[in-house]
């Protein structure tokens, strides 16, 4: 997506359209679309500036449900990403794998797996006492915060 225009080739057109020039006028004198002088001129006079508006920054739909979903795996930390979106559906939270895989890497929340069982899992004081789910042995997966 291209960038938007200067504000000052914004002043500049908009001060030639309000003193006399017609908005096509202006737009060619500054080589700029018509349109963009149009549109600049009704931001103008709807809103009082003609700034650009503002691009990007977007936000994830699950950020409304992130304590429901540490607190799942909180209380299992051994889910896998396809039983936290059967869960997430349960509760009719629309989501993907691979969107709660991206909003737990925005967290710095990641999935360990260890071959050993003898394994004391790491960052587990995060999310309290252990194994919350009454295996006698520690689960060799679980979620984690990475610093």
């Amino acid at each position: 997506m291209p960038k938007p225009c200067s504000l000052e080739l914004r002043e500049r057109v908009v001060d030639a359209v309000e003193s006399g020039a017609s908005r096509r006028e202006a737009a060619d004198w500054f080589d700029v679309s018509p349109s963009s002088a149009i549109k600049w001129m009704q931001r103008r006079q709807a809103t009082g500036s003609i700034a650009a508006k503002p691009s990007g920054g977007s936000v994830s739909p699950l950020e409304a449900h992130a304590a429901f979903l540490f607190a799942l795996i909180a209380r299992q930390p051994d889910l896998t990403l396809d039983e936290i979106v059967a869960a997430m559906h349960k509760r009719r939270i629309a989501g993907s794998r691979s969107a709660v895989w991206r909003f737990f890497q925005r967290h710095k929340i990641s999935f360990k797996k260890t071959i050993s069982d003898d394994v004391s899992p790491v960052g587990v004081e995060t999310f309290g006492p252990y194994p919350a789910h009454g295996r006698e042995r520690p689960s060799a997966f679980w979620w984690r915060v990475t610093p």
